[in-house]
């Protein structure tokens, strides 16, 4: 006895149509000439228009090609897809130009002795001197500004996540939230009202960093909480089952574990002041010679430097190369910051296994 026969039908593919892995760069490359062809009709000679037309045209193509063949949902992660790299592209293409017009224009007298002389003697319409009473100065406010906003930031945000309850932990989160957005010309304005025209302490170097310290501090709050809230709260627990206090479990265990991230956001904190140019400037004030002692007499630093031979300029000539050359050096050290922030936390990093 033979069962009922079974009319066996072919079914389709289960994946669709989809379109060649070279298919973004043969639009990219499509648009980026009809673009081309477009600007010179046009009459439009800045690059910058055709590269806006060309990402627009990439866009919609990108749209309406991917609708005609594998449909549109999967149209709608193209486009996504295609948003995110032309976004990218606007904020990379002018840091890369930044990045290399400073580099053309600051190598011209950066070498050596621009980096151990300083502007003793000489005038600013003239060639020759260097950074070196200016790169010490910087080194010197900002390693005081550390000094001072690191244990006060660090402190604040160990309040904040293990302690901190009820109406003062949300005031002080308030206010941390407040500095976060305040000018620094704000800052210079406290310190220049309260240490100088009150206290008649004077211009010094120690001056700017206390402004640079107010401008720091919420920086390393925010950065330092959000890593000590990573912290697996089993680990906290673990240690006061064991009748470890808790003071001691923050000394042992939490900071241990995040020590890490916690270094990364003082770092970027550090590199965030570095450039500030207002507070220096009105309280630091400023010198061509060498002073090595912050806590008297006014001091140079990079950005002041910068903004001074920039001054003295007027768009050409010794002082323009000079604030060129000042500009490159002062990013190459922040560079050198975030680098050593990434190799710290990638060396403090937790150890990760299968």
């Amino acid at each position: 006895m033979t069962g009922p026969a079974v009319s066996h039908k072919r079914r389709g593919p289960l994946r669709g149509a989809s379109l060649p892995k070279w298919f973004p760069l043969a639009v990219v490359a499509g648009s980026l000439s009809v673009a081309v062809g477009i600007g010179l009709a046009a009459g439009l000679d800045s690059k910058v228009q055709w590269g806006l037309i060309a990402a627009v045209l990439a866009v919609l193509s990108t749209y309406a090609i991917a609708a005609r063949v594998e449909g549109r949902r999967q149209a709608k992660d193209r486009i996504a897809t295609s948003l995110v790299w032309v976004s990218f592209l606007v904020a990379v293409v002018p840091l890369a130009s930044l990045v290399r017009a400073t580099v053309e224009r600051g190598t011209k007298v950066l070498d050596g002795y621009f980096l151990s002389h300083s502007m003793a003697g000489v005038a600013d319409s003239r060639p020759g001197g260097g950074i070196y009473h200016a790169l010490l100065g910087t080194l010197e406010q900002v390693g005081l500004a550390t000094l001072i906003a690191v244990p006060v930031g660090v402190l604040t945000a160990i309040y904040l996540v293990e302690y901190g309850r009820g109406r003062l932990a949300k005031a002080v989160t308030f206010f941390v939230d407040v500095m976060t957005g305040i000018p620094s010309i704000v800052a210079g304005l406290f310190v220049l009202s309260f240490w100088i025209l009150i206290l008649k302490m004077g211009y010094s170097g120690f001056a700017g960093s206390l402004a640079l310290a107010i401008l720091m501090m919420p920086v390393v709050v925010r950065s330092t909480e959000e890593m000590l809230k990573l912290v697996p709260n089993e680990l906290r627990e673990a240690s006061l089952a064991l009748g470890v206090p808790q003071w001691r479990t923050i000394l042992k265990v939490v900071l241990p574990t995040s020590l890490g991230g916690i270094v990364t956001g003082v770092m970027l904190a550090v590199a965030r002041i570095t450039g500030e140019t207002a507070p220096v400037l009105l309280l630091v004030w400023g010198t061509n010679f060498i002073n090595s002692d912050p806590f008297s007499d006014p001091q140079a630093s990079l950005p002041l430097y910068i903004y001074q031979q920039y001054a003295n300029s007027s768009g050409y000539g010794a002082a323009y190369d000079r604030a060129w050359a000042a500009a490159l050096t002062l990013i190459a050290f922040v560079m050198i910051l975030n680098l050593v922030a990434r190799g710290i936390a990638r060396w403090k990093a937790p150890k990760t296994g299968r």
